[in-house]
């Protein structure tokens, strides 16, 4: 009997530590930028966005999960609702290059490997590192001159998943970012013609699927007799 509970325990120890469902895929959809310059509608997709995600599942309510993105931004003050934005007309581009990890919460148990635990809806809360361009000078002519900078942002989100086929998996996502910067937009007090007076950061929201694809077995569940 020792002997089974020995060859149980180390089983179960070795499922848990090597054997845990890990998801890996790629997302795409649409982005937009919410500040100084432009719309303000919250969820305005209007650039496309992309990267890959990762996620270790710990239990059927929680994985852990980190993102590499691309997503390029745009303002327009020609299509904002505000007279003021739209007499100033200034627009921009810009490029976010991000690194995101945090834990995604299941609303209701998921595993991909079950037959009736395929689907759920869930939030997101995550901690975001991202490098984008300012204008830091500009010269007698008037020509700007660009430099990249690292900003961190506050992402959350919700989202729905579920399971395809096999290990092939979906999900569908919004991820909404606030910011530590006012400079997305090029916005600066350095330069009179940047400086929109604005005092509050800027935010970007990703809108998007992704399809992921599921390896590793699931941990280990023994019934002792």
């Amino acid at each position: 009997m020792k002997k089974q509970l020995l060859a149980i325990v180390f089983i179960c120890v070795t499922s848990i530590s090597w054997s845990q469902i890990n998801e890996i895929g790629v997302f795409i959809g649409g982005s937009n930028y919410i500040g100084d310059v432009g719309n303000s509608t919250y969820i305005y997709p209007n650039s496309i966005a992309g990267g890959i995600v990762y996620k270790h599942n710990l239990n059927p309510r929680i994985a852990l999960r980190g993102t590499l993105s691309y997503i390029p931004i745009k303002g327009d003050d020609l299509k904002s609702s505000n007279i003021v934005r739209v007499n100033r007309g200034f627009n921009f581009k810009n490029t976010i290059k991000e690194i995101a990890v945090g834990i995604e919460y299941n609303f209701f148990e998921y595993d991909m490997t079950s037959t009736d635990k395929k689907y759920t809806p869930y939030i997101l809360l995550e901690v975001a590192g991202f490098a984008h361009e300012i204008i830091d000078s500009q010269n007698n002519a008037g020509q700007n001159n660009f430099k990249t900078k690292f900003s961190y942002a506050i992402p959350f989100g919700l989202g729905f998943k579920g399971k395809i086929r096999d290990n092939i998996g979906f999900s569908l996502e919004t991820r909404v970012r606030y910011t530590l910067t006012d400079e997305l937009d090029y916005t600066t007090s350095k330069i009179p013609t940047l400086n929109f007076g604005g005092n509050s950061n800027d935010w970007y929201v990703f809108t998007g699927v992704s399809l992921v694809y599921a390896f590793g077995r699931p941990a280990c569940y023994a019934e002792l007799r």
